[in-house]
């Protein structure tokens, strides 16, 4: 295991930049609005040979509502998991009763501690420290995350004091997961669904759209099956997109799609098939990635209803018709079980490798049934097919005139080759290429034996005819 820091502080003190400085990355939403992050969101940071996970809260503030509660309870997770926490503190801003409230609370925990000021890119480090010394937490390390000055050594001086063997016991991605984005208007039960299928809390879930705000990665592993759960924030339409953090949000959103294997798309039965849910549909199309249509909130619709909601289903999104569709109720639990056995075989699917010969096959059979069109008098020649990609399957075939084949035949070809290999849960990409015969000449390959042997089978056959 390796070991873990967690940052914690209020909000807006550069906790966010310092997380993607540490893990090299821009996975942590990053923008001059304090509350941005909810969620515990983790990465893996390096220092020499030496790995570390880094975790990323939301900041602690005195708000009294409910999500400030669930946040809190995010926080405290990461405390529990820790070896070592940086407590951040804002150098421009200077001290503030909050920090004095949260070095209250992280004295008491006893663990490990480092009092981090951020922030101090325009001032002298010591006078930018000075007034944190009453904090009781020992010296101050100051840096600028922004720019990265005074991280190395901060990460220097906590590994130094970690063991190397010994962690917290976060989880780490393995190497062959399967990356699976949970995407889904607002409040549809994404967060609801990832917290049910992990079984625990994972993430902060709160009955008002936008809870979500950026794409948060959780390794999971189920009978032994490795995966990546990606909780992303709700997308709508972009006429309905304002603000900026939303902007980011989606942008995210759209991120995790293009960088996982599997989409889980989850549309709200109660609130109906919208045109949002068509238009993210759309982008999950254009992707490429194998799908799984979650329909939650399935329980209590009475018979009408459902029968509604089915009927939108292959109306509105009459394009996904190679997706599998699982009713469910992501907060009671009913289908959910199911849903990873689908997101499997939408994944096996995707990644299958197409034999040439079995292709080329199919598509002879399929030419010889129903003949492709005259162009000018002439017929489309189909000579043969290969595999040209996965995830999705991509099957490229060569022939003649092959630009002037109508898109009713090319749809003819994929509905012929998904059932033939039974491709379910993921798009089939068909690519066409004209171009002179690959096989001519062949026969210049063929051994001695094999020439001899057609050689008399001619014979034959003309003394046959003859």
């Amino acid at each position: 295991m390796l070991p873990v820091i967690a940052l914690v502080g209020r909000p807006n003190v550069g906790k966010s930049t310092l997380f993607n400085r540490l893990t090299r990355s821009r996975d942590a939403l990053v923008a001059d609005t304090p509350g941005l992050t909810r969620d515990r969101q983790y990465g893996v940071g390096r220092l020499g040979p030496r790995p570390y996970v880094v975790v990323d809260t939301g900041g602690l503030n005195h708000d009294a509502d409910s999500l400030s509660a669930l946040m809190d309870g995010q926080v405290q997770r990461a405390i529990d998991e820790a070896d070592h926490l940086l407590f951040l503190v804002d150098g421009q801003d200077g001290w503030s009763p909050t920090d004095s409230e949260i070095a209250s609370r992280l004295r008491r925990v006893g663990k490990p501690l480092t009092l981090v000021v951020n922030k101090t890119d325009q001032r002298e480090p010591s006078l930018a420290t000075a007034d944190f010394h009453a904090l009781g937490l020992g010296q101050p390390v100051a840096i600028a995350a922004v720019h990265g000055r005074g991280v190395t050594s901060l990460i220097e001086q906590v590994l130094a004091a970690l063991p190397e063997t010994e962690g917290g016991g976060a989880q780490t991605t393995e190497p062959d997961a399967v990356p699976v984005a949970v995407v889904g208007r607002p409040n549809a039960g994404k967060s609801t669904l990832i917290n049910r299928l992990l079984g625990e809390d994972r993430v902060l879930t709160y009955d008002r759209p936008g809870t979500t705000r950026d794409s948060i990665s959780i390794p999971f592993e189920r009978l032994g099956r490795h995966y990546t759960l990606i909780d992303t924030a709700g997308v709508r339409r972009r006429a309905k997109v304002h603000e900026a953090i939303e902007k980011f949000s989606v942008i995210k959103t759209l991120q995790a799609i293009a960088a996982c294997r599997v989409v889980i798309l989850v549309v709200d039965a109660r609130a109906g098939i919208g045109e949002h849910d068509a238009t993210l549909a759309g982008h999950i199309l254009e992707s490429g990635r194998a799908l799984v249509v979650a329909v939650n909130k399935w329980d209590g619709l009475d018979l009408d209803t459902r029968a509604t909601v089915k009927r939108d289903l292959e109306r509105k999104l009459a394009f996904l018709d190679f997706a599998a569709h699982h009713f469910i109720s992501a907060l009671h639990g009913s289908g959910v079980g199911l849903l990873l056995d689908e997101v499997d075989r939408a994944h096996a699917s995707a990644t299958r490798d197409l034999a040439t010969p079995e292709l080329t096959r199919l598509l002879a059979a399929a030419v010889e049934e129903h003949p492709p069109p005259l162009v000018h008098g002439r017929r489309i020649k189909l000579r043969y097919a290969h595999q040209g990609g996965r995830n999705p399957p991509v099957i490229v075939v060569h022939g003649t005139q092959t630009d002037a084949l109508p898109t009713s035949y090319r749809r003819y070809l994929s509905n012929r080759f998904r059932r033939a290999f039974d491709l379910q849960g993921t798009p089939l990409r068909l690519e066409l290429r004209s171009g002179p015969n690959p096989f001519a000449g062949r026969r210049n390959k063929l051994t001695p034996r094999q020439i001899k042997k057609r050689r008399r089978l001619r014979e034959h056959t003309q003394r046959s005819r003859g």
